[in-house]
């Protein structure tokens, strides 16, 4: 290394890239990721800072690092991504998120155990609806993984034999997480608005409330509130009375 520091940069990455340019080619791919969502000065910062007569192949791979991290994020980066984050690809950026704590995953299963008996399978219910938990949709050029999704029979008759779907649910439910409500509330809900799924559940465990959204021309508007315990028929899955108590059983 040279006698420059990168002035710009933060010590943390400062750190990181040093490391990096002990085996700098090996790591362009680490390096790529490691620079998404860092402000373009600060990646400037590093680059120039090793840009001297003894770092100028250091400087000409930190650019090339630079440069693909700011390419948009694709289904290989999803491929890439670990086993034990949930990956998702909105407007070309890449969303890692763990996997949920136990709340949600009470609310998650309890929903997937009350609505796919009577809808799914037809018993003691209408059925009529292909409903599956954490399917990988690819709509447009998004990537998303909602913690449930349902279609009528009429929108998907048959389930592919893919890794992914491309139908336009009919309804998604999102369980949120202290680390993923955001996203759950923005990015992707814009997602859903743009593609025209009809019906949202937005569910949150910590505050026992589950919210159902409807597609109103171009945008969602709250139609129903579930709060505690009380059992209720919630749209559009209305033919059966939710246990809306077994969402929050711990």
């Amino acid at each position: 290394m040279g006698a420059n520091a990168p002035c710009g940069a933060s010590p943390e990455l400062k750190e990181a890239v040093g490391s990096l340019m002990v085996d700098a080619v090996a790591s362009v791919k680490t390096a790529s990721m490691m620079f998404r969502g860092v402000s373009t000065s600060e990646r400037d910062a590093v680059v120039e800072a090793y840009h001297d007569g003894s770092n100028r192949s250091a400087c000409y791979i930190l650019r090339a690092m630079t440069q693909a991290a700011q390419a948009k994020a694709t289904y290989e980066d999803v491929l890439a991504s670990p086993p034990n984050l949930v990956a998702e690809v909105i407007s070309g950026v890449l969303y890692q998120s763990p996997r949920p704590a136990m709340p949600h995953a009470i609310a998650s299963a309890a929903i997937g155990e009350e609505l796919g008996p009577p809808f799914k399978r037809g018993k003691g219910g209408p059925g009529g609806w292909m409903i599956l938990d954490e399917p990988e949709l690819h709509l447009a050029a998004d990537i998303v993984v909602p913690d449930l999704a349902g279609w009528r029979r009429e929108t998907l008759p048959e389930v592919p034999d893919a890794p992914y779907l491309t139908v336009v649910p009919d309804w998604v439910c999102e369980v949120a997480s202290p680390s993923t409500r955001s996203l759950d509330r923005g990015a992707k809900l814009e997602v859903y608005e743009r593609e025209g799924v009809p019906w949202i559940w937005m569910v949150e465990p910590l505050d026992r409330l589950l919210e159902v959204l409807n597609l109103d021309g171009d945008t969602y508007r709250i139609v129903e509130r579930c709060v505690g315990d009380a059992p209720a028929r919630v749209r559009p899955f209305d033919a059966i009375e939710l246990d809306v108590s077994a969402l929050w059983a711990r």
